[in-house]
C-alpha cells in the first residue's frame, strides 16, 4: 500500500530509478479511482511485478442519461462558464485527462506542449481565459515561461500545476507571475473550485 502514497519511493541502489519525487504510483492510483476503477500490484522480488486496475464500463448509466437529457436539472455555479483555456503539459495522458475535466467550464482548449509553445500560444490568442501551466517540462519550464507571457499579459489567469509540494514552491510560482497553483495529481472538484476562485458568475 505505501507505494501508491505520494513522496514514496523503492529504497534501491539504482541511483536513476532513484530520480523524481515518487508520485508516478499516486497518480496512477488517482487517475484509476477517479474514473471509477482501483489499482493494485504483484510483485516478487527479483522477478519484477504486475499492475493491474479496472475500470467501470457503465452502458445503462449511460442510457439513462441520454434519455433525460430534455429534463431540467440544477446547474452548479461554474458550470455556467465557457472559458477559452490553454493546458500547457509534456504528458500526452495528463493532457487528455485534464481536456476531460475541463469540458464544462470551457467554449475552447488550446494545448501546448512546451513553455515555448505556450508564450506562441498567447501571443497568437490573446483572448485565452486561464492557462494550466505545468512547471517542469523539457526545455524551457514552466516558471521560465509565466515570466516571458507576464512580459505581454498582465490580465490571463494562470494556474500552475505541479507535483511538487515542497515548502517554497508557492512562493516561487506566484513570484514567477502565477495567479495560484494546483498539485498534481489533478482532481476535478478541487480544479473546478480553484477556477470558480477567479471566474465566478
Amino acid at each position: 500500500q505505501a507505494i501508491f502514497e505520494r513522496f514514496i519511493k523503492a529504497d534501491i541502489e539504482d541511483k536513476k530509478a532513484r530520480q523524481g519525487a515518487g508520485l508516478g504510483l499516486s497518480i496512477s492510483k488517482a487517475y484509476a479511482e477517479m474514473l471509477g476503477g482501483e489499482i493494485w500490484v504483484e510483485s516478487q522480488e527479483g522477478e519484477g511485478a504486475t499492475f493491474y486496475f479496472t475500470i467501470p464500463y457503465r452502458k445503462e448509466q449511460q442510457k439513462t442519461h441520454l434519455q433525460t437529457t430534455d429534463e431540467p436539472k440544477i446547474i452548479n455555479k461554474g458550470q455556467h462558464l465557457s472559458l477559452k483555456i490553454l493546458i500547457v503539459e509534456d504528458d500526452e495522458l495528463s493532457s487528455i485527462l485534464m481536456l476531460n475535466q475541463l469540458q464544462s467550464v470551457s467554449k475552447e482548449v488550446l494545448r501546448a506542449h512546451t513553455g515555448s509553445e505556450a508564450i506562441t500560444m498567447c501571443k497568437e490568442h490573446p483572448d485565452i481565459d486561464l492557462i494550466l501551466m505545468d512547471m517542469k517540462m523539457p526545455g524551457m519550464d514552466g516558471e521560465e515561461a509565466t515570466k516571458q507571457i507576464r512580459k505581454f499579459n498582465k490580465e490571463v489567469v494562470i494556474i500552475a500545476q505541479t507535483a511538487n509540494a515542497f515548502t517554497g514552491d508557492r512562493e516561487k510560482m506566484l513570484l514567477a507571475g502565477c495567479n495560484n497553483y494546483i498539485a498534481k495529481p489533478i482532481l476535478k472538484k478541487e480544479l473546478h473550485e480553484l477556477i470558480q476562485k477567479y471566474f465566478a458568475i
